[in-house]
């Protein structure tokens, strides 16, 4: 994943009121200023107002659907967007976002997680610690939060940034506590966008297993993982998996092209079954890594030589997944590969357990996962704008990576401009790192560091961090921690 578009910060937003059906309403400079302070005699006159009549009083709020959770409230909305913020008068479309309400007083967590938005209650990590309420973004063209018609050259991280610096600034005077942005994966990148163009928004940024391939075509950090990742024997175990799956290639393409017939696959986007099929099979042991532990290696075939063609398919399905590269597979995340494709790039790796014969294709760009009717060029210089600004300006900013992850193989550095920033490592954990699994006293320092920019660490946390613990109790069901099913993008 990679690139990032270079010196935008300085373009403006609209901020006025945008009309819902498709067009911009063009408003006057002094309008901002009059909806803004409105927005905050409301939230000061009204203090006992129903807090969902409040949220849709502000306009181009809407609501789809409210559901009950214990302790909150939890609302599905649509915001009015701009198409293109750097010229409204393109039109609008509806984006979704959900907001889990505590309390106005309380700090506000924004997630996203770079795809579609979860329409289940759900908890952050950072909202459990600070007890807050959280407001999540789906992120602009994934469905239904896409343009119509849809032009994609109006995908890219700026026009995401922007989308979340409007919704922060409608809601800023509902929620007038401190705010942490957060996401994991391509959320963490987001999140971390978000700072770059928009860097006076929020108190403070959490980012999860962010990657950050500067280079889109320097991916040796990835062959080095993978040379070094878990043990030798666990190692061994999925390289022989992975070759013999290419060795019986012709057998379970046959298998395939049932379970194709099956559930009504087709591969017109990738080419062929043949395409889709290298694809998975060359995803398999990133994928291991990706969302499994070392512990996991004993379901693994130990002897893939000997391992019969169910155990075979059963363990690259399992992993990789069969349907990822169908055109149903696909379509989903169709935005994700075309944001790959043109300025986050995608890691190559190399395969030396495996002869070139057996490799028809090698790592397929993004390009082939998206439908040759979108275009696409890719932007060098938008990831590399990124990373200096992380290393020269980060203020405030907590990276989390898992040691077993691949994606953490290319993570955020920080340089001599950082202040008050980190980047901490959880021992063998995988796509799933988390403030939780970092040893005790790194645990301690992030958790502390998190309540004190969210402005609800207590005097004692203050003068010793090794006190710091989440405010809110786990909740089992608001706090699981599913690992997000993020493939593995390529150049």
């Amino acid at each position: 994943m990679r690139k990032a578009l270079r010196g935008a910060t300085a373009l403006g937003v609209l901020m006025g009121t945008l009309g819902t059906a498709g067009t911009a309403t063009a408003v006057q400079p002094g309008a901002v200023a009059t909806t803004t302070a409105t927005a905050q005699v409301t939230t000061a006159t009204t203090a006992e107002a129903d807090i969902l009549d409040r949220l849709l009083a502000i306009p181009g709020m809407s609501l789809i659907q409210e559901k009950p959770y214990t302790g909150y409230r939890f609302f599905v909305l649509n915001y009015t967007q701009p198409v293109d913020h750097r010229d409204p008068s393109r039109g609008t479309f509806q984006q979704r976002i959900t907001v889990l309400h505590k309390d106005v007083s309380r700090p506000t967590v924004f997630h996203t997680g770079g795809y579609g938005v979860s329409t289940t209650p759900s908890r952050r990590e950072p909202t459990q610690i600070i007890d807050g309420n959280q407001v999540s973004m789906e992120y602009r063209f994934f469905t239904p939060s896409r343009p119509d018609p849809a032009d994609w050259s109006d995908l890219d991280i700026w026009q995401a940034a922007s989308d979340q610096h409007r919704i922060y600034r409608a809601l800023k005077p509902l929620y007038g506590g401190n705010w942490l942005s957060t996401g994991g994966s391509k959320g963490g990148m987001t999140a971390t966008y978000y700072e770059r163009f928009y860097p006076r928004d929020m108190d403070g940024v959490v980012a999860y297993v962010a990657p950050n391939d500067v280079v889109n075509k320097e991916d040796s950090a990835y062959d080095e993982f993978f040379e070094t990742v878990g043990t030798k024997e666990c190692r061994d175990r999925l390289n022989g998996v992975q070759r013999e799956a290419l060795v019986r290639r012709d057998a379970l393409l046959e298998r395939y092209a049932a379970a194709a017939a099956d559930n009504g696959w087709t591969f017109t986007t990738i080419g062929s079954m043949d395409h889709a099929y290298e694809a998975v099979v060359l995803d398999y042991v990133w994928g291991f890594w990706q969302y499994s532990t070392l512990a996991d290696c004993e379901s693994i075939p130990a002897d893939a030589a000997r391992a019969t063609d169910e155990e075979i398919w059963n363990s690259v399905d399992t992993i990789a997944g069969f349907s990822s590269y169908t055109d149903q597979g696909l379509t989903p995340y169709t935005p994700y590969y075309y944001q790959a494709g043109t300025q986050l790039g995608a890691p190559t790796i190399t395969f030396p357990h495996i002869e070139d014969g057996l490799i028809r294709y090698g790592y397929q760009p993004p390009r082939n996962f998206v439908p040759r009717s979108i275009p696409m060029r890719f932007q060098p210089s938008a990831m590399r704008d990124v990373d200096n600004w992380v290393r020269r300006n980060a203020r405030q900013m907590l990276f989390v990576y898992g040691e077993n992850d691949p994606w953490g193989a290319e993570p955020f550095h920080l340089g001599k401009g950082a202040k008050d920033s980190y980047v901490l490592t959880a021992p063998g954990m995988n796509h799933g790192a988390n403030v939780a699994g970092l040893v005790p006293e790194e645990k301690a320092l992030a958790t502390a560091r998190i309540l004190e920019w969210a402005g609800v660490a207590s005097a004692a946390v203050q003068a010793d961090p090794s006190r710091a613990k989440p405010l809110a109790k786990f909740d089992a069901t608001l706090d699981r921690r599913d690992v997000e099913r993020e493939r593995n993008l390529r150049p």
